[in-house]
């Protein structure tokens, strides 16, 4: 059991860091954030609020996103989308990640 327990404090920091750029992909889009915690797991990055919500919060603070709140509906709902910085975070993100995965296709494609 220890060792699944190691395996999955690694796999909790690769999907750490894959949702600041799944959120910032999916937010190009205005989205709030249950919808966002749905948007998520459909495409296989599932995560919970207490994630999210403090990331959220903590990318607006950096630049990354712009927020405002909807209060045409019953319940005010706050609205994030990506800025314009967080969009060329996003391209940097996205563009790492391909390099990364093609390094890493190269270690397993020689045997490793």
């Amino acid at each position: 059991m220890q060792e699944t327990e190691g395996f999955e404090t690694h796999l909790q920091e690769i999907r750490r860091g894959t949702i600041v750029l799944a959120c910032l992909q999916l937010l190009r889009d205005a989205g709030y954030g249950y919808g966002l915690l749905q948007d998520l797991e459909r495409h296989g990055f599932a995560t919970d609020a207490n994630t999210l919500y403090p990331l959220l919060r903590r990318l607006e603070k950096q630049g990354y996103l712009t927020s405002e709140w909807n209060t045409d509906e019953a319940r005010p709902r706050k609205f994030y989308r990506t800025s314009d910085a967080g969009i060329r975070l996003a391209d940097t993100l996205t563009t790492e990640w391909a390099s990364l995965t093609t390094a890493i296709a190269t270690l397993t494609d020689e045997g490793h």
